[in-house]
């Protein structure tokens, strides 16, 4: 090869790897996709945008512990009318106060507290939309390659009647088999067909769907590459659930909600004690605009002192406001309970799940080769012609069937290591075993 070609494909190759495309279609694994969704998701975006929200709402309760800066600019006018004349004259004033909070029944600190607190449930909202995203795009795609092996499949069945055909119309020719042989070869050719384009459908529809999913034009060429195959998960109940505790977003976000709820019996709470604050002012007053005095006005003053108060008695308002609070409290830590108890629930029902399709993957793979080895003698002794062509076509069904449960058995057990991995919290993209 010349050595202006060696480049060309070294650079070609170069750029395969590194762009994932081949004349224009990208290449997408199943981490890859769910890569790709995860940036283009909007609805994850908006959740991200309430975590940073939450951020700044941390950043405006600390504030709250600070001085509070104002400052006041006043005109009147006063207009006296006596017996013996008026009395007319302008007032101007310009005041600079300061306030700082010293005690306020607990109520500045649970306000800051509260606002972490929220910030933990965004970070949880957003940790779980992505765990959704990623379960959604992981089903998808085992769909996808589940209709591939359908495809496969039917097209290899198609070839099969097709060669059975062909027998058939020989042996025809020559008088050895009826023309019934013939018409029954026929028929199996054009439902493998239907079937082949059905199959065809399926896998060109469920393609579309997983461009949708990452925000992909439905025409956009992507070559999504994988295989459904078994990978033994070996964590047992106890594992899960464990895990589960520490990392599922929902329990984090009724775990902090009970929280929350703390929070706001405290902010209730605060009314019953003395408010405590150190406040300063400076005024400058005058008969003009730059408050200079005037012949009947100082033409400054301060004042500093502490004030405190109090709100006595509301007629049980505050009290029985605290006990409602308290209610929440109360029932919030029943509804995370319930959820726990949820939890469970999905942990051990996917744990079935999974064995279930391990046994039925044992099943479907023994199913398979005796089918396959079903069809090649039957179509041994349909040419041999001790056979009938009603036993090649029962056989050769067989095996598509077989091939079929196998790719379904394949295909719910990985879905079930997905639901399992999702029911545990746990970010697993490409379902790689642990």
């Amino acid at each position: 090869m010349k050595k202006g070609g060696l480049q060309g494909l070294t650079i070609l190759f170069a750029t395969v790897l590194w762009t994932g495309t081949v004349f224009g279609a990208r290449t997408l694994d199943l981490a890859g996709a769910i890569s790709e969704g995860l940036q283009a998701n909007q609805g994850i975006q908006a959740q991200r945008e309430t975590l940073l929200g939450a951020q700044y709402g941390i950043r405006s309760a600390r504030g709250a512990f600070g001085p509070s800066i104002g400052t006041a600019y006043e005109y009147s006018r006063y207009d006296v009318k006596r017996s013996g004349g008026g009395l007319e004259h302008d007032t101007f004033g310009a005041r600079v106060s300061v306030s700082q909070p010293l005690f306020t029944g607990f109520s500045l600190l649970s306000s800051y507290e509260k606002a972490k607190i929220q910030k933990d449930q965004a970070k949880a909202r957003v940790a779980g939309a992505e765990l959704n995203l990623i379960l959604n795009i992981q089903q998808n795609f085992l769909t996808l390659l589940q209709a591939r092996e359908n495809l496969k499949s039917a097209r290899d069945s198609l070839v099969r009647l097709k060669s059975l055909l062909k027998v058939a119309k020989a042996f025809y020719e020559v008088g050895l088999k009826p023309k019934l042989d013939v018409l029954q070869a026929q028929v199996g050719v054009a439902t493998a067909e239907q079937e082949l384009l059905a199959a065809e459908l399926a896998e060109e529809t469920q393609r579309v769907r997983l461009n949708t999913l990452l925000n992909l034009s439905v025409n956009e060429e992507v070559e999504y590459v994988g295989v459904l195959k078994y990978q033994p998960f070996t964590m047992n109940f106890e594992e899960c659930f464990a895990l589960a505790g520490k990392l599922r977003p929902d329990l984090q976000v009724a775990a902090r909600s009970v929280d929350v709820a703390g929070m706001d019996a405290k902010l209730v709470a605060a009314d019953l004690y003395p408010a405590l604050s150190a406040d300063f002012s400076y005024t400058r007053q005058g008969d003009g605009p730059f408050v200079n005095g005037a012949e009947y006005l100082s033409p400054s003053a301060w004042q500093a002192g502490v004030n405190v108060s109090w709100k006595v008695f509301e007629w049980g308002k505050t009290v029985n406001a605290h006990r409602q609070a308290q209610k929440n409290i109360s029932r919030l830590e029943a509804e995370y309970r319930d959820l726990l108890s949820n939890v469970a629930y999905e942990v051990k029902t996917n744990l079935l799940k999974i064995r279930e399709a391990e046994k039925r993957i044992a099943v479907a793979r023994t199913g398979v080769e005796s089918a396959r080895e079903s069809y090649r003698m039957a179509g041994a002794r349909y040419k041999a012609q001790v056979g009938t062509y009603t036993d090649v076509l029962d056989a050769q069904a067989g095996q598509t069937q077989s091939e079929a449960a196998l790719t379904k058995a394949l295909a719910e057990y990985q879905s079930a290591v997905a639901n399992l991995y999702a029911s545990i919290g746990e970010r697993n993209p490409g379902l790689t075993p642990k």
